[in-house]
């Protein structure tokens, strides 16, 4: 069982930025996508970011120019830079890693991020 373990979450000012990391139990050679994944207060989860096994990034339009996604194959760590964070981007926001196969994708148990106004 791949576990996937958040971190870097809190309160932060509009305007103000956090980096959240994501460990995985798993060589990231094992998945073929990771990813950020958000769910805001009353919605639904949502896509942020994700990268391929190619280092191919897909980004929301709600963050494209403000987050950067990354990984660290050495450290085992994916991580999500946030700059010019706003209200809007409070969420919970989980990681997530879909192996090769038909394995069902994993995810973490979230992280919440809180933006004040």
């Amino acid at each position: 069982q791949v576990q996937l373990v958040e971190s870097g979450g809190g309160l932060v000012q509009a305007g103000g930025s956090l980096r959240l990391s994501c460990a995985a139990s798993e060589t990231f050679a094992r998945f073929y996508r990771m990813g950020w994944y958000r769910q805001p207060p009353g919605k639904q989860r949502e896509m942020v970011a994700t990268i391929d096994n190619l280092d191919n990034t897909d980004y929301a339009d709600s963050v494209k120019g403000r987050f950067t996604i990354s990984t660290d194959d050495a450290k085992g760590a994916m991580y999500l830079q946030m700059n010019t964070l706003k209200p809007e981007d409070t969420a919970v926001y989980y990681c997530s890693a879909e192996p090769y196969g038909l394995e069902p994708t994993y995810w973490g148990k979230g992280a919440l991020v809180t933006v004040s106004s």
